[in-house]
């Protein structure tokens, strides 16, 4: 295996008989457990897609809440 690197001072090689780090790591298994999972709020929810750029009405959509609700929880009277 050889690696070149090159730039407009210089140029490096390096020549390695090493093999590749997928022919030597072992596969990685992915991690979960119930410590993964975060439960928010219906609040905090709101919140959330309000900052993510959602509309009151697509954030009472997508939440099955009243546009009402939604205003009261982020402080907006109507």
């Amino acid at each position: 295996m050889s690696i070149a690197i090159s730039s407009a001072l210089s140029t490096i090689q390096v020549a390695a008989d090493l093999p590749t780090a997928a022919q030597t790591a072992p596969p990685v298994q992915p991690v979960t457990s119930s410590s993964d999972t975060v439960t928010l709020t219906e609040a905090q929810q709101v919140f959330q897609l309000y900052t993510q750029g959602q509309s009151v009405p697509e954030i009472a959509s997508s939440l099955s809440l009243t546009v009402a609700l939604v205003n009261n929880y982020l402080g907006i009277s109507s």
